[in-house]
């Protein structure tokens, strides 16, 4: 699944590309990604509207349209969006294409068909309530904490919990813990002040280390041109289930927390 830095990589490529341009059409394939309002509506209601601005809440896209609409955009576990000429023919699993008149279409694909379209005048009808953005100034360990203490449940559920920080996945949850030193299985409620500034420190570090690379190919992610991100060459645990630690040498395990896989490094991260 697209985490924070996927859906932030594509942002910024798509800002420079596609900014100022105005839809012109919509090929909708796949009517039931459309949430908000029906599928008519949608597509009717596009058409015209310029793109103002490109912004991203946790995992969400948020398109800024003139008339003050927003076109709300989620990937889900599958999605890819990719910048294609006007006369390319539509490849399978798409779910649609949004045209454009600034000289290339927007092609919304999704093969496992979870990915969600919205367009609506107030941002919460597409995002509802999410937790704090872990790279806004305002988060800070002590938010963090408070977050922390409120939920006696695994930490990796919680960081992946998008109620309580938006925008930290799978992915990244393993690698922040393995930073920080904390086993995946921990009580979010247990861990200790000196726990939460390195978790807190580790979230930022890993999220941005993933922005610079590009985001993580490990699955069907890639950018706008379709060329793939690198930040899975610098993953340490996550995916990387029976090889070495990088640090100790230990042997890198995975086990589920609330469903999810998670990998992480038993020596380096005991379970205390």
């Amino acid at each position: 699944m697209p985490e924070l830095p996927e859906v932030e990589t594509i942002r910024n490529a798509l800002i420079p590309r596609i900014t100022g341009a105005c839809f012109t059409g919509i090929d909708l394939f796949w009517g039931k990604a459309v949430r908000k309002p029906s599928p008519e509506d949608f597509c009717r209601e596009l058409v015209g509207r310029r793109i103002e601005t490109i912004r991203r809440r946790g995992k969400y896209f948020l398109f800024d349209l003139s008339g003050d609409e927003i076109l709300g955009l989620h990937l889900k576990m599958t999605g890819i969006l990719l910048l294609e000429p006007a006369s390319k023919e539509p490849q399978k699993h798409t779910t649609a294409i949004f045209r454009l008149d600034g000289g290339a279409d927007l092609h919304f694909i999704d093969q496992r068909k979870f990915g969600s379209l919205w367009l609506a005048k107030v941002e919460n009808e597409i995002i509802g309530k999410l937790g704090p953005e872990p790279l806004d100034g305002a988060f800070t360990s002590a938010v963090l904490q408070k977050v922390a203490k409120r939920h006696n449940i695994p930490i990796k559920a919680l960081l992946h919990d998008q109620h309580a920080i938006a925008g930290v996945g799978n992915m990244y949850a393993d690698e922040a813990l393995f930073a920080a030193g904390i086993h995946p299985l921990k009580k979010a409620s247990a861990l200790t002040d000196n726990e939460v500034e390195r978790l807190h420190r580790a979230v930022i570090e890993v999220l941005e280390r993933g922005i610079r690379h590009n985001g993580a190919s490990v699955s069907n992610y890639c950018l706008p041109d379709g060329t793939q991100g690198m930040a899975q060459t610098q993953f340490r645990v996550a995916h990387r289930q029976g090889e070495t630690c990088p640090v100790c040498g230990a042997i890198i395990t995975r086990i589920s927390v609330r469903g999810r896989g998670s990998y992480f490094c038993p020596a380096c991260q005991p379970e205390i």
